[in-house]
């Protein structure tokens, strides 16, 4: 399986995610080929909804707060690097990978 793309911090780990906004269900989409999460979100890019969706998807997927995960970088694009406060990345990999699809990759 290829790896996703996780950075231990000083205070977490960060990772590198692709949201397609307006999709039919919140959901991971797999790992595309230059280890970037894809996630899918319900919610449209409209006043940060989309954003929003993807904080809280991720908050429930890995068990820990809301206000644990914050968007370092792409809050108005498709790519971005969220970082997850309290978690190193060896176990967010772990509850990653529990939660990818069968095939765990795309494109």
């Amino acid at each position: 399986m290829r790896k996703f793309r996780l950075h231990d911090g000083k205070q977490g780990a960060a990772l590198t995610i692709r949201v397609t906004p307006r999709a039919r269900r919140t959901e991971i989409g797999g790992v595309l080929a230059d280890g970037t999460v894809r996630i899918r979100v319900q919610q449209p890019p409209v006043e940060g909804k989309a954003n929003e969706a993807l904080i809280a998807f991720l908050a429930d997927l890995l068990g820990v707060r809301k206000n644990r995960i914050e968007i370092l970088a792409g809050e108005h694009g498709l790519d971005k690097i969220v970082a997850i406060l309290d978690l190193n990345a060896d176990e967010v990999e772990k509850r990653i990978e529990a939660a990818l699809p069968e095939e765990g990759q795309v494109g």
